[in-house]
Order: structure tokens, then sequence, then C-alpha cells
């Protein structure tokens, strides 16, 4: 079929030939790419979409991300001024947004410094190694501590972790039940939760769903908002 349709397409532009090097020396073949409906991971389209919707409620003044999807803090750097932190700094150079190292395990902020913070589909890899970091059974369990030591006092967190029967998909990540995810984060309290299902693709987000049905879920994805008193 691409053969065919190079052939075709070669002799539809046999009149606009000097625009363009049509040849197959530069033949790059994309196969997969016709299909009914565009293809996309719903966990990363949605999360995102769920956090700039609260972001544009809370509108802070600034806004600090650790290591979240980086096409978050890119996006949001138009509207809300971004520092953005991960264990492998990412080279981005845009208005507004500031990209520096950070370790979750030990953060280099004071206690009680943040307003504005997201850590979303990040905490399920801390210390299986996948991403460089040192292998720790127990680093998610640190990371917890430190976000909720960085929140200030009426500060917002957008959390985001894999939900279902807990276990560990090693090295890939973790996935947590809803009740180890709202113990884990003893010291805040829930503002909302809301998930994408396993078939979150003719779901879409499911506003204030039950514990129940988050611990159902083989890979869902659950969106904490947490508020520190």
């Amino acid at each position: 079929m691409f053969q065919k349709d190079f052939k075709l397409f070669s002799e539809l532009g046999t009149k606009s030939t000097s625009r363009f090097v049509l040849d197959k020396k530069n033949w790059y073949p994309c196969l997969d790419d016709k299909t009914a409906n565009t293809g996309f991971d719903f966990h990363y389209v949605y999360h995102t979409a769920w956090a700039a919707r609260i972001l544009k409620k809370t509108n802070p003044p600034l806004h600090t991300d650790i290591s979240s999807y980086l096409y978050f803090s890119t996006m949001l750097s138009a509207f809300i001024p971004v520092d953005f932190y991960d264990f492998r700094p990412a080279n981005v150079i845009l208005t507004n947004l500031k990209t520096q190292s950070a370790d979750i395990c030990n953060l280099h902020f004071e206690s009680n410094s943040i307003q504005s913070l997201s850590c979303m589909h990040v905490v399920e890899h801390i210390g299986l190694g996948r991403y460089g970091d040192p292998l720790d059974y127990d680093g998610d369990l640190k990371a917890f501590n430190e976000l909720q030591r960085v929140l200030k006092p009426g500060g917002d967190l957008l959390f985001v972790v894999p939900v279902g029967k807990p276990k560990i998909m090693f090295n890939a990540h973790r996935i947590y039940s809803y009740n180890q995810i709202i113990s884990y984060f003893n010291n805040l309290t829930l503002q909302e939760f809301s998930l994408i299902p396993d078939n979150g693709l003719e779901t879409g987000i499911i506003e204030k769903a039950s514990p129940e049905l988050a611990d159902r879920q083989n890979y869902g994805c659950g969106f904490f908002w947490f508020k520190k008193a």
C-alpha cells in the first residue's frame, strides 16, 4: 500500500515537482496512523487537563511541579509562572518557566514554603531504578513525606498515581489502593478525588469517584486534590 501511494502521489505532483524533492531515498514510512479516531494516552491527557482546570480556579502567583509530564508545565507557564524540578533536569527554555534538578526523597525546599504544588504520575516510580534513581523499596514513602513537609499551610497539592489492587510492576511502577494514598497523606485534607478507570477511553474523567470503584481497577488513574490545614 505504501509503495502504491507513493507512485500515485508522485504522479499527482508531476506539475509541481519544483516545490519539493520527492525521492525514494527520503522515504519515511508511517504505516500505523490510518485510524478512524485519534489515539491518545488517556492517563496523561486527562490528568493534565484535570490539573489545569483546578489551577484555573486557584490561580496561584507561582506553581511548583515535581517531575510531572513536562508538557503540563510548559503549557501552564503560558498563564502561570512555573518552577519545574526533576531528578533528570529538562533543558527547556521558555518565559515564565524555570527548570532545575531535585530529589523528591530529599527536597531542598524549606518546610511549609510552597503554596501550589503538583506531583503527577511520578511517585509510583520512585525507588524502582527505572529513571536512574537509587533502588529503594520505600522511596515512595519518603516522597510522600517530603511533599507534605514542603507544602505551606493552606496550600494545594495536586497528586496523581495509578490506582487499583496494590502491587509493584517492577521496574515500571507501583499501583496503590485509594486508602493507601489517603493514609500516606495523613497530614492533608482531601478536597477532590476523580478517576480515570480502566475503560477511560469510554468514560473520560469520573468526578467524585468512590474508593470502591478505584480499588476495582487494574490500572486506573487516581486524581487527588489535597489541601494542608
